[in-house]
């Protein structure tokens, strides 16, 4: 790859200083190094945004921002995003690792197959499995109508694109990447999809699991095109 391509990394936290160096160190030891990586604290309160603030110190590529209210993940998302000089925006969440040729191997994928958006398979970081498990193996657009195919931190898409659809939808406090791809892959976005796990995904005490009833609420009006009522 001889033409030399910013990547924006995004990731937004809320109270994650038991993960958060590990996040943070996973894309500060990518292969690629064309990255801007933009960190925005959600308003926590225990010490994640010292720890920010420290490796922020340590690396002139880390960008960092706080809330001083918790607006949620999907506004912080678009916050970062308009803050983005990437040509690329990529995804990361708080308390995930992205595999360190993760990026190269995604911006090479997408670059080479001409397509709009990229993704992966992921390790749970609990059982060491590859997931999706058996979804995997059927057909994307089928999967969508009953859940997210999709996982969302292996996401890489070209800011034209993620900009282009209105970036994320506001109207959802959860199940915000399920909009996002759903709204992608109806307006015939193309995208290459990478069978080899680039990412290892925290299964445990996240959002899907703490905030299950309200996530699954939120999904809902996802797949049958409701607007949600705004609870959060």
């Amino acid at each position: 790859m001889n033409k030399k391509i910013l990547v924006s990394v995004l990731m937004s936290t809320h109270n994650s200083e038991k993960t958060i160096k590990n996040a943070i160190e996973s894309i500060a030891n990518q292969t690629y190094k064309d990255l801007e990586f933009l960190i925005i604290d959600d308003c926590s309160d225990d010490n994640t945004y010292e720890i920010i603030k420290d490796y922020s110190k340590k690396y002139d590529f880390i960008k960092i921002f706080q809330n001083k209210s918790n607006i949620g993940l999907t506004k912080s998302l678009n916050k970062l995003i308009k803050n983005s000089n990437g040509e690329f925006i990529a995804r990361q969440d708080a308390d995930d690792e992205s595999l360190k040729e993760r990026l190269a191997s995604q911006i090479s994928k997408l670059i080479k197959h001409d397509v709009d958006f990229c993704v992966s398979r992921a390790i749970d970081i609990q059982t060491k499995n590859n997931i999706p498990r058996f979804s995997n193996y059927l057909p994307k657009k089928y999967v969508l109508k009953y859940k997210n195919p999709f996982i969302h931190g292996t996401l890489l898409i070209k800011k034209t694109v993620i900009e282009n659809i209105g970036a994320y939808d506001e109207r959802f406090y959860y199940a915000q990447d399920y909009k996002l791809f759903k709204d992608l892959i109806e307006k015939d976005y193309s995208y290459i999809y990478l069978n080899k796990p680039l990412y290892k995904l925290n299964t445990k005490n996240n959002i899907s699991t703490n905030k299950k009833d309200i996530q699954s609420y939120y999904a809902y009006c996802v797949k049958r095109n409701i607007e949600p009522d705004g609870r959060s």
